[in-house]
């Protein structure tokens, strides 16, 4: 028993940047129509703003959590403007075009990566521990720092459902991704909520990059995998719906947890894949877009 809840947490704690990651996918498909390659750079700018701030603040005699908030602000705004430019001067012309879009954002995030290799170099930054220490409850050991991990993804994503469940701008947003056309003839700003809904996606990379940065050392390829991972995830969920991003993330979450402890990464990773195929040969939609 208190393996399985061992792994439990793990899966929780990985899932819950994941959820993150692949929510903002699926929502930038939802609204553009697109599939993103260069979301991975907005989450790896925002960890290496945090690895490389977080030290120089401290040595400024900035207490450890202070500092961390301040350097995570910054990461998120930062991620924030740029994603702003690449709308603005590139994506807003290429909505509903998966060919252009594709090349788009690969050659974006091919650029990015080597504008953040010349400006930092390729060393891994390991982050100094924010929240130490440890918590012990029925056998299972959960640092603080991963549970602050998962309550702030747990807290991102309800006040995300919330928003797009309960107020104007989700229920624009969310007619937008089910037909703009009819969206735009009721007199919903269609270029402005699609802005909005790609900057939320860029925020949500933005927040995991934060996230996971204390937890691993930062580097600029660091988004590169949880790309992949993401895409995954959104696959088996089905491309456009966030609760299917949700659920594909944390199956993710569970292969690498159970898989990392009773195998080996390269096990679970080729379980990913595998999974991956199946998911496509028998539900091509993902398991919650069937029709």
């Amino acid at each position: 028993m208190t393996t399985v809840l061992q792994l439990l947490v793990n899966c929780l704690q990985i899932g819950a940047v994941y959820i993150l990651f692949s929510v903002g996918l699926t929502l930038v498909f939802g609204v553009m129509r697109i599939v993103n390659f260069a979301h991975g750079q907005f989450f790896t700018i925002s960890a290496l703003i945090v690895a490389e701030a977080v030290p120089r603040l401290a040595g400024l005699g900035v207490p450890p959590v202070a500092s961390y908030l301040l350097s995570a602000v910054m990461g998120i705004a930062v991620s924030l403007v740029l994603g702003f430019i690449v709308y603005t001067w590139g994506l807003r012309y290429f909505q509903r075009d998966m060919v252009g879009s594709f090349i788009l954002t690969v050659g974006l995030a091919l650029v990015i990566d080597g504008v953040l290799l010349q400006m930092v170099g390729g060393t891994a930054r390991p982050v100094p521990e924010i929240f130490g220490g440890a918590i012990s409850f029925f056998g299972v050991r959960l640092a603080v720092q991963g549970i602050v991990v998962i309550v702030a993804a747990i807290v991102v994503t309800l006040a995300l459902y919330w928003s797009m469940t309960r107020t104007r701008l989700g229920k624009a947003l969310r007619a937008v991704a089910a037909d703009h056309e009819a969206a735009m003839l009721q007199g919903i700003p269609h270029n402005r909520l699609v802005l909005i809904g790609f900057l939320i996606a860029t925020g949500l990379a933005a927040v995991a990059g934060a996230l996971i940065a204390p937890m691993t050392a930062v580097s600029t390829t660091i988004g590169a995998d949880y790309l992949v991972k993401g895409f995954i995830a959104v696959i088996i969920g089905g491309l456009g719906s966030t609760i299917g991003a949700i659920v594909g993330a944390l199956f993710i979450a569970s292969i690498e947890a159970v898989g990392g402890y009773y195998f080996d990464a390269s096990s679970s990773t080729l379980a990913m894949f595998v999974l991956v195929i199946v998911v496509l040969l028998f539900m091509p939609k993902g398991v919650l877009r069937r029709g």
